[in-house]
């Protein structure tokens, strides 16, 4: 059984996290590992062991059939939340994008980049704020005009069936130009023969956008009342988004929804 790697501080946005990591983790059958850095060699384990295993006896009664347990490393949170999932093999790594880093407020543009960057396996983040009211019902990919962008359908794909979401093709036209516009179109026509073979409900959508993929996304994210949006961390950069930064780094910042990224070379494309 695999594990769902939690990154943990005690803050409202890591245990948000955790709060994601027990529905996905019934839902797929693994079990959680949370992981506590700390950054001093010195600082009293009893308190944070204390305090972990309080809060994890209050949501015991959730687990279905799966374990909670955690563990508590030293070093920088990024490197250790990456080297834990390596060593669980784990199959999903959870962040807080409020918090992890001793109570800091720097997680989204440091720890959360870092650790998505870095991971070699996909990583989910939660906003604290985001409303947990309902069920995962829908799911956002948005398709562009590079090979890579295939790539998140599968996971996409995997958390549909686990939930019976529906996913939500975007494919982006990010230019007038005809050869690039047909490219997006075949990609968009691949994933959703795919999802079609796969028996994934889903619904296709292509927009053009006229100033900035981040936007045109969250945009049609928040049309539809998005659940979780997934990208690889590497997209295509339009001249005029540039100086905004890239488009992950954009969504990490702006996204009150949950955002999956997943690095290009951690996943197949999808099957012509």
């Amino acid at each position: 059984m695999n594990n769902i790697v939690v990154g943990f501080d005690f803050s409202s946005g890591s245990a948000k996290a955790v709060d994601l990591a027990i529905d996905i983790a019934n839902n797929w059958h693994n079990n959680i590992r949370l992981v506590y850095v700390k950054k001093d060699a010195n600082e009293d384990e009893t308190p944070i062991r204390g305090e972990i295993e309080r809060r994890n006896a209050a949501v015991e009664h959730l687990l279905k059939g799966i374990k909670l347990e955690y563990v508590i490393r030293e070093g920088k949170v990024h490197q250790e939340l990456t080297a834990q999932a390596i060593e669980d093999n784990a199959s999903l790594v959870i962040v807080g994008t409020h918090g992890m880093s001793g109570f800091h407020t720097d997680w989204i543009g440091k720890n959360t980049y870092r650790t998505i960057t870095e991971s070699e396996i996909p990583v989910l983040s939660v906003r604290e704020d985001f409303n947990f009211n309902k069920a995962l019902e829908t799911i956002v990919v948005p398709l562009d005009s590079t090979s890579a962008t295939r790539q998140k359908v599968p996971i996409a794909v995997k958390f549909a069936k686990a939930f019976g979401s529906t996913i939500h093709v975007l494919g982006l036209y990010t230019t007038d130009t005809k050869d690039v516009r047909k490219l997006v179109d075949s990609y968009v026509d691949q994933v959703g023969k795919f999802m079609e073979k796969a028996g994934v409900k889903h619904v296709i959508k292509k927009i053009d956008v006229p100033k900035n993929l981040t936007v045109s996304t969250l945009e049609y994210a928040e049309s539809v009342n998005a659940d979780i949006i997934v990208i690889m961390t590497e997209q295509e950069k339009a001249l005029n988004n540039w100086f905004l930064g890239t488009f992950a780094q954009q969504m990490l910042n702006l996204s009150t929804r949950p955002i999956l990224s997943l690095r290009p070379e951690q996943l197949g494309s999808v099957a012509r």
